[in-house]
């Protein structure tokens, strides 16, 4: 019988075809000698690995940031998946989500303008509170001219259903959208928004601090999506680029 640990030694190759004897247990396509086989593939794979010091990469465990039990009232969903729109400043969409560090967890809240897909308001901090979404929505409010009819778009979070920021709406006569219960396809720009950032920045780094996560979500945001990043939606334009150009 062959050990599949003898096979891992001098850095030896092993053809596809080599199959052991103790694998070999049966006719061709016997479901038992194909079991076998498997198992010894998977054997060999994981010696191959220690052996090289190849690690395998996992993914992450998923963290809940929406909390939609809750006794504030849900909003009807008024963006119903329309994400194309004809101009700046009719629909924003807002979400959060969270980036490890080794001190724990920092959250981002962040709102897009659907037209130009323009991070135009965002807030970092080492709590999820209804006072983050409020700051993301502000800086969006300082950033950007209102325009009537403007709708809001979020999840049914805690964090968007909630007092202080339905007032916040309501105080700038922005209308209020919520997604279906657990159903990010009604988000999905934002979603992709942070699909994007975990994906080029953090998937793979290990950040010591919030404030050096926070360093480089920034300079991300602000100096490389907004401002370089190009996005098939937008013609391979970067945001701001064509923002200028439909303005002018």
């Amino acid at each position: 019988m062959t050990d599949p640990e003898e096979l891992t030694q001098g850095n030896a190759f092993i053809p596809f075809s080599t199959t052991p004897n103790w694998v070999k247990g049966g006719s061709e396509g016997n479901k038992n000698s194909k079991i076998k086989h498997a198992a010894y593939t998977l054997i060999l794979i994981d010696l191959l690995m220690r052996q090289h010091g190849i690690v395998s990469k996992h993914k992450r465990k998923f963290r809940v940031t929406t909390n939609s039990v809750h006794s504030y009232p849900i909003a009807e969903n008024l963006l119903q998946r329309r994400f194309d729109v004809s101009g700046p400043g009719q629909c924003w969409v807002s979400d959060i989500t969270y980036i490890p560090t080794r001190e724990g967890w920092l959250y981002l809240a962040a709102t897009l303008d659907l037209f130009h897909r323009k991070v135009i308001g965002w807030a970092m901090g080492r709590w999820i509170t209804r006072q983050l979404a409020m700051d993301a929505l502000n800086m969006a409010l300082k950033n950007e001219c209102l325009k009537s009819g403007l709708i809001h778009h979020s999840d049914r979070g805690v964090q968007y259903a909630s007092n202080e920021f339905q007032s916040l709406l309501k105080a700038h006569a922005i209308q209020c959208s919520m997604s279906r219960k657990g159903n990010c396809w009604d988000n999905a720009v934002a979603e992709s928004f942070f699909h994007t950032l975990k994906v080029e920045l953090i998937h793979g780094k290990f950040y010591k601090t919030r404030q050096e996560a926070k360093t480089a979500i920034f300079e991300y945001i602000e100096v490389f999506y907004n401002r370089q990043r190009r996005h098939s939606y937008l013609g391979y334009l970067s945001p701001v680029e064509f923002e200028k150009q439909k303005a002018a």
